[in-house]
């Protein structure tokens, strides 16, 4: 029985230092922490879960310090742990306001506010978590009605896009038909171009046929005048013998 008692007391002395420890490295902690050596913080609350790996303190405080080094990831990752094994109401509104406070710097605002009402169902008398649920509700608002500016706007751009685009598309028809009509014209134009010159060749002769022609008229002109001639000398041939014949 003795023994039995000895290890007893030599166990409670060595849960009371390894706590007295724990309380030391949680003490350091804070200190640092206070004084914006967050990194360092770190360092020492993660002593003391090496002492107690179950202390809600260390840990809460652990995933402060984290928070503050700007490492959301892990620190939501340490706060998300404890508020599956917590038990105390109150601290677990601690936890859920200090998750709500992570995603809310991660700018996701869905699940910002979502944890803030959880904190508030644990621990509905905290003013800070009921102020900063309405300051991301408001947020939501404002990004929601950022979005909504955003999309009129997109459309009004797009539908005046869309009507450049139509009056392109009709510039570039025009343009096309007035292409079309004046390749039209420029061939219309060729082709009379080209009736006239074969016209005008039609009706232009050569030296040599106008030389021809020329002798041609002058001999027609010969004939006919000796046709005259011969005429008449047969018309005064007939008066003569016609005169002497009445004699």
């Amino acid at each position: 029985m003795k023994n039995i008692a000895l290890v007893l007391i030599s166990l409670i002395l060595c849960l009371n230092v390894t706590a007295q420890k724990e309380r030391k490295f949680i003490r350091e902690g804070n200190d640092l922490f206070h004084k914006n050596d967050f990194e360092k913080s770190e360092v020492e609350y993660r002593k003391a879960l090496d002492k107690k790996d179950k202390s809600f303190e260390a840990k809460f405080n652990l995933g402060d310090a984290l928070f503050k080094q700007k490492k959301y990831d892990e620190a939501l990752k340490t706060f998300t742990y404890i508020a599956k094994t917590e038990k105390n109401k109150k601290n677990l509104g601690e936890v859920f306001h200090n998750i709500g406070n992570t995603y809310l710097s991660q700018q996701k605002l869905d699940e910002a506010i979502e944890a803030y009402k959880e904190s508030l169902r644990n621990n509905p008398k905290s003013k800070e978590t009921k102020y900063n649920l309405e300051w991301a509700r408001q947020q939501k608002q404002q990004q929601q009605q950022n979005k909504d500016n955003k999309n009129k706007k997109d459309n009004k751009d797009q539908k005046n896009q869309d009507q450049k685009n139509q009056k392109d598309k009709k510039d570039n028809k025009d343009k096309k038909n007035q292409d079309q009509k004046n390749q039209k014209d420029k061939k219309d134009d060729k082709n009379q171009t080209d009736k006239q010159k074969q016209q005008q060749q039609k009706n232009k002769i050569s030296k040599e046929d106008a030389k021809r022609l020329l002798e041609a008229l002058q001999n027609d002109e010969k004939k006919v005048q000796q046709k005259v001639k011969k005429a008449k000398a047969k018309a005064q041939k007939a008066r003569k013998s016609k005169v002497t014949k009445d004699w």
